[in-house]
């Protein structure tokens, strides 16, 4: 069995700290997408029914 050594740590340790930084980004792009998606819908409605009125 090999011994942990200081690199080895490191190693891990960097590996462990970019997939969680990259899963972060990842969510955090995916959350801006959707309420972007949703505030667009919101103004959609909002301009359709200022139509209806006839504002």
């Amino acid at each position: 069995m090999e011994s942990i050594t200081l690199p080895n740590i490191l190693f891990f340790s960097s590996l462990a700290l970019l997939i969680i930084v990259s899963g972060g980004v990842i969510y955090l792009t995916a959350i801006e997408w959707r309420d972007a998606r949703a505030r667009a819908s919101h103004a959609r409605r909002l301009r359709d029914q200022d139509k209806k009125v006839g504002r």
